[in-house]
């Protein structure tokens, strides 16, 4: 069975690699499917876009598709940036761009709680699609620490945890992350499904 990732980030791809146990699986990514323009994440939710993503991918190679989207969601700024995450200082923004905004919104501010979330997309190639989610609860510091990650992960904290995803390993962040905790739903849900 073939499983596309819906996916042409690089980092996110190693990330749910390492993750989700594929081995009854030919697994694939969006950067296999070179012709396939990047799917338009324009919903108003995660749930949106990770449903729409997996949906597109799966109608257009003909295979089970895996999306997600996630989100970082300040408790201070009404659960922003959340779907806009990627794009919160812009457009064409960098990571370092969004990094520098979120700080400058929180700037005085003594709430820093915060979560990351994620919301796994499972789709058939007729467009039958499932979901599952995962949240890592934590709190923004006020400076950038650690090159780990990529990202809000210089600037995240863990709940539980002292360092930044930027500072943890990749091992230790892979076990807990909200991207791991969906993953490992969606392992538990859909191992019949995709065979892992």
């Amino acid at each position: 069975m073939k499983l596309v990732i819906a996916t042409r980030n690089a980092h996110k791809l190693e990330e749910i690699r390492s993750i989700f146990d594929f081995k009854n699986l030919e697994v694939r990514s969006a950067f296999d499917f070179p012709e396939i323009p990047d799917v338009v994440e324009d919903g108003d939710t995660l749930e949106a876009n990770a449903i729409k993503k997996s949906v597109e991918i799966a109608k257009a190679t003909g295979c089970w598709a895996m999306a997600d989207d996630s989100g970082l969601e300040v408790a201070e700024l009404d659960g922003a940036p959340g779907v806009y995450s990627a794009r919160y200082a812009g457009e064409y923004c960098s990571y370092s761009d969004n990094n520098e905004k979120l700080l400058r919104e929180l700037a005085g501010k003594s709430n820093r709680s915060a979560q990351f979330r994620t919301v796994i997309a499972l789709s058939d190639p007729e467009g039958n699609v499932q979901t599952q989610e995962g949240a890592c609860p934590g709190k923004i510091i006020e400076e950038l620490r650690g090159t780990n990650g990529f990202g809000y992960d210089p600037l995240f904290v863990p709940e539980g945890y002292i360092e930044t995803f930027a500072q943890l390993s990749s091992e230790v962040k892979n076990c807990i992350s909200h991207r791991a905790r969906a993953l490992q739903k969606a392992h538990d849900v859909w191992s019949g499904i995709i065979g892992s």
